[in-house]
């Protein structure tokens, strides 16, 4: 079994082409490097290097064994992640979503063992994710068909437009993406998948991006821009708390604005994630 420092030598050598360059970039000593070269030889059997003075280069098995070892420290990383992943899953539920409003709903402070990633993931990575054990359980709008993984039905989300008050389409019932089209709009930047929605339904609209929430009710507390919300978005007290009185609510009527809600995880993680899902289900139920 040659031990991973020898390939990791191999590996760099081959990259960098020299013994000095190979010592900087793994901070060892020139030296340390050459009874490197040698033992590899020694316990492949192999000559993997051609000696002259003052130069060294890799034979044409030394450019293949480098590059299988290359292909070896990478294996041996992912099986480092995988078992590590599979760990931290196992002690935590890690939870991931696409979009912002499920977590809003999800009773947190009733499970110390939840951890919930920040960052939004994308729907054509969630199969990968769940398989390698990066997450518990993901929030997307895909029920998910595989023999490993299940999917449960959570809840929908609407999107609402909030007009100011004096707009003629603040008087009527819904509006369809398209009778939105030119206005401007003061928008959260990390919303998920709605993102794309309104981006992609709303022609020549201009979305003012906002980083921070508070930044975001500043503008729109001070201005007259529309913004979006959801059923779901009152579910957070700080959106109560910062309503504001000339924007009417107006829903819009579009398929693409009312999206349903999956929480996917293995099969085998079905009975500790049961409570979860009971409780999220309820409260959803409870705000929508």
């Amino acid at each position: 079994m040659i031990d991973n420092y020898l390939l990791e030598e191999l590996v760099s050598f081959a990259k960098n082409g020299t013994l000095a360059k190979t010592a900087d970039e793994l901070g060892l000593s020139q030296p340390a490097i050459t009874r490197g070269t040698k033992k590899i030889e020694a316990e492949l059997g192999v000559k993997l290097f051609d000696r002259e003075p003052n130069k060294i280069t890799l034979t044409p098995t030394g450019k293949f064994a480098a590059k299988k070892a290359a292909e070896l420290l990478e294996q041996s990383r992912n099986f480092s992640i995988a078992v590590k992943n599979f760990d931290q899953s196992n002690q935590e539920i890690i939870l991931s979503a696409v979009a912002p409003g499920p977590l809003l709903v999800l009773p947190q402070n009733e499970f110390n063992n939840l951890k919930i990633n920040q960052d939004f993931v994308q729907e054509k990575d969630i199969k990968q994710l769940l398989l390698q054990n990066q997450a518990t359980c993901i929030v997307s709008t895909q029920n998910i068909d595989d023999k490993e993984i299940a999917s449960t039905y959570l809840g929908m989300e609407k999107l609402v437009v909030n007009l100011n008050e004096f707009s003629n389409l603040a008087s009527q019932k819904s509006v369809k993406f398209q009778d939105l089209k030119g206005l401007s709009f003061i928008v959260l930047t990390e919303i998920g998948i709605w993102k794309n929605i309104i981006q992609k339904n709303i022609p020549d609209a201009k979305f003012l991006y906002q980083n921070e929430e508070e930044n975001f009710n500043e503008i729109k507390n001070y201005s007259v821009f529309p913004f979006f919300t959801t059923n779901l978005s009152f579910a957070n007290p700080r959106w109560r708390q910062n309503k504001v009185e000339d924007r009417i609510p107006v829903k819009i009527s579009d398929a693409d604005a009312t999206q349903s809600f999956y929480l996917n995880y293995l099969k085998d993680n079905k009975k500790r994630l049961e409570p979860l899902i009971v409780k999220w289900q309820d409260a959803w139920e409870k705000v929508d």
